[in-house]
């Protein structure tokens, strides 16, 4: 069941523009005629919507990075049983903004938990579940917040970290990059559809029977 589907994650910092390529993407996808289903994290189930919302909409909390941790890795464990899975098996192509990648950069590396243990909370959420592959789209931080910025979009509650955890999250996905299996870094700079090319060109590479008509 597992080898039905393709699982396609978008990563990267803030202001990489994820959300908007990968709008993208699905349009093209539909042309292509390739099933699949658009989805983000934490989200894409009500307990990930909600548990999205206190994570990343409360900027009045203080969280300590072990409860931010564990909430997303509920968000989690809910979005692979519910979402993931059920759409692999159907032979779908699983598209998110988001995905355990994350989590080991922002909660890992930035927050400064033992990635072994964050890597233990992740197998229990995940159940051993891994994205055929993860697109990394790489921007340098202050490019990211200052497109924000420009867009009008106020910040959530992780964004207001400041810059110097925004860097520590971006120097993070390179060095996941370097070390984990399955994982492309692509430029986000450039026009829209510039990087949307990039990212077209990725997977037609990465999965020709899928997406080289």
């Amino acid at each position: 069941m597992r080898d039905a589907g393709r699982f396609i994650v978008l990563e990267g910092g803030e202001g990489v523009g994820k959300t908007t390529q990968a709008a993208l993407l699905s349009s093209w996808m539909e042309a292509l005629g390739v099933p699949h289903v658009l989805t983000r994290e934490p989200g894409g189930t009500p307990v990930g919507e909600a548990i999205r919302e206190v994570v990343l909409g409360r900027t009045d909390l203080e969280m300590p990075p072990e409860s931010e941790l564990l909430l997303i890795l509920a968000a989690r464990a809910a979005f692979v049983r519910d979402v993931v899975r059920p759409a692999l098996a159907a032979g779908k192509v699983v598209l998110a903004d988001r995905f355990a990648l994350s989590t080991l950069a922002y909660q890992g590396y930035a927050r400064g938990i033992d990635l072994q243990d964050v890597r233990d909370g992740l197998r229990i959420a995940t159940g051993g579940l891994s994205p055929d592959l993860y697109l990394v789209l790489d921007l340098p931080p202050e490019e990211g917040t200052a497109r924000q910025q420009r867009d009008g979009m106020a910040p959530d509650r992780i964004e207001q970290e400041g810059a110097s955890f925004l860097r520590r999250v971006s120097e993070a996905y390179i060095a996941l990059s370097e070390s984990e299996p399955g994982v492309t870094v692509v430029s986000a700079r450039g026009a829209p559809e510039v990087v949307q090319a990039r990212l077209r060109e990725a997977l037609v590479r990465r999965f020709p029977e899928t997406f080289g008509a």
